[in-house]
């Protein structure tokens, strides 16, 4: 069978009240949401992830604010995966060689931890899924959403998730097996950070019209086993300053879980201007400080990945609804960046668009927008959270690490105390992926080689990530212009993909390697961990990340 016939075979399809994309907490608390409402509606959530939370990625700390107001009795649920309560709150700025701790008397009340939970946010994601079944909505891991699907007027009425079964060279393989049309009156994009189909939805309506550039950061976070003597539970630590310059934004983190477990993690924002960076080997510089490399020794680690962050906050979030459906999570763009949280505004944002859609729905409604739902945000508890920290971030960009933070403090102090800000509502300016300076331009970085026990080799660490793709199928990685790495992008910056991507897969390679002639552009895409990050910081923006064959990608077990 030739590919144009098998592409033009129908579709098997279902209707549903409500379809969801993203087996997150978004996604899932909107899920619980609407069944908590109407126990009639019927509504079934898809994730790409071979099962939920196999995608999920986050520190975490967890605000149970969402949960609180989901799942009143959730304490009451021994199943719950909220076991470690914040006990001690450290922030430190470091240097080369130490660091000062920061008095927490000095930090606005907004940055308090205590009250919070240490978590896996996938392990959360699980128990979430429990509570959705359990209500009736329908889940399907290793489906993967690859397609809006339209009415004749333009409205959202469903997705397609993908077909199974083509060759890389595009030929149709034994068990070809077309995707399937799932259709509802509303559909909810709850992909998390970049997700494909929000990305489509935001370009189709505009949705990002009269709104700053959002903004990303990359974080890459493992998780390890630690020698008791250097357990401490419920220890959350946070640090900015080296190994990054102090031009350049990010941070860390340290929590200590139950069971001997540390998560320790680093972030980068994307707008940084140096080609030669590569977040990944940041964060393994990081591990070396000896005000950190003294927690893993003797450890082992466990688990790795790494995901994109949105980060440009109350100013950067799209019109939110849209014909047919509405964003809402990190698709929507709800981290808080100072405090490096999102899951409690992810399950709010769920919340908040399912009563929305029930409240139409009941109404006889179906694929018209949720204007209400747009307009409600930005006075919910979500908007509260998000405008006291607003100008946290371009402060940052715009003054550097040490004056920015500063001012960034003073900020989030007048708006707990007064209500408002001296800077008003301040722009992000560019975005990311416009920020690089030109090789010639920069002073390279040079990383040390990693000692295989505290700091790690890329590939050595996508292998603890459990990735795994069909490797006979369409690179989900495409470029519009495939001469642009090697004869634009190289040239210029050094072609940054090959040192942004986390996970080994983009090369420059030569043919001659000592005469460095004939380089060619190399996708290694058996080898994505689903950040993101590509499609975000190539400076041409030739990448367009899309959905692999469902089940593709990291199998994170307690990430």
């Amino acid at each position: 069978m030739q590919l144009d016939e098998a592409l033009s075979m129908p579709r098997e399809g279902m209707d549903y009240d409500v379809v969801i994309v993203g087996g997150g907490p978004a996604g899932l608390s909107a899920a619980i949401r609407l069944k908590q409402i109407n126990p009639d509606l019927s509504v079934v959530v898809v994730e790409k992830g071979s099962e939920v939370g196999a995608h999920i990625l986050s520190g975490a700390v967890m605000d149970p604010i969402g949960l609180d107001k989901l799942i009143p009795d959730w304490r009451e649920d021994d199943a719950a995966p909220l076991k470690t309560p914040v006990t001690a709150d450290h922030f430190y700025f470091l240097g080369p060689a130490g660091g000062v701790r920061l008095p927490n008397a000095l930090m606005p009340p907004l940055m308090n931890n205590h009250g919070n939970y240490i978590v896996s946010l996938g392990n959360v994601a699980r128990w979430l899924a429990t509570r959705a079944e359990a209500l009736g909505v329908e889940i399907y891991p290793g489906f993967a959403a690859a397609e809006l699907l339209y009415d004749d007027k333009g409205a959202v009425i469903g997705v397609a998730t993908g077909d199974m079964g083509i060759s890389k060279t595009g030929e149709v393989k034994e068990g070809f097996t077309r995707g399937m049309e799932l259709r509802g009156k509303y559909t909810l994009l709850a992909e998390g950070a970049r997700g494909s189909l929000s990305k489509q939805a935001i370009a189709k309506y505009d949705l990002s019209q009269d709104r700053e550039p959002q903004k990303f950061g990359i974080g890459l976070k493992e998780l390890w086993q630690v020698a008791p003597d250097k357990h401490k539970p419920g220890l959350v630590q946070h640090s900015f300053g080296w190994p990054l310059d102090m031009k350049t934004g990010g941070g860390s983190f340290l929590y200590h879980l139950e069971d001997n477990l540390v998560a320790v993690g680093f972030v980068v924002h994307l707008n940084y201007e140096n080609p030669t960076l590569s977040p990944f080997d940041e964060f393994q510089r990081f591990k070396t400080h000896p005000m950190v490399r003294e927690t893993f020794e003797g450890g082992k680690r466990i688990s790795y990945g790494a995901r994109a962050i949105t980060e440009g906050g109350w100013q950067s979030v799209p019109k939110l609804s849209f014909p047919g459906g509405a964003l809402l999570g990190c698709a929507a763009g709800f981290v808080n960046v100072p405090r490096i949280k999102g899951s409690h505004n992810a399950i709010l944002s769920g919340i908040v668009a399912a009563d929305h859609v029930a409240e139409a729905i009941a109404a006889g409604r179906a694929h018209d927008e949720l204007s209400a739902y747009e307009a409600a945000w930005r006075e919910s508890d979500i908007g509260k959270d998000l405008k006291r920290v607003r100008n946290v971030k371009p402060l940052w960009s715009r003054f550097g690490t040490a004056i920015g933070v500063a001012l960034g403090a003073v900020d989030m102090w007048l708006n707990q105390i007064i209500g408002i800000s001296p800077f008003g509502t301040m722009s992000h300016g560019k975005p990311d992926h416009a920020s690089l300076k030109l090789l010639k331009d920069v002073k390279p970085i040079v990383y040390p080689k990693p000692d295989g026990v505290i700091s790690f080799d890329k590939l050595s660490s996508v292998f603890i990530s459990a990735t795994n793709h069909e490797e006979d199928q369409p690179a989900h990685l495409k470029l519009a212009d495939p001469s642009i790495p090697v004869d634009r992008n190289l040239p210029l910056y050094g072609e940054p993909a090959r040192l942004y991507c986390p996970a080994g897969v983009y090369e420059v390679v030569y043919e001659d390697a000592e005469a460095k002639t004939g380089p060619r552009f190399v996708i290694n895409a058996q080898n994505c961990v689903h950040c993101k990050t590509c499609d975000i910081k190539d400076p041409a923006q030739n990448i367009n990340w899309t959905v692999p064959e469902g089940g593709g990608g990291p199998n994170y077990p307690n990430m």
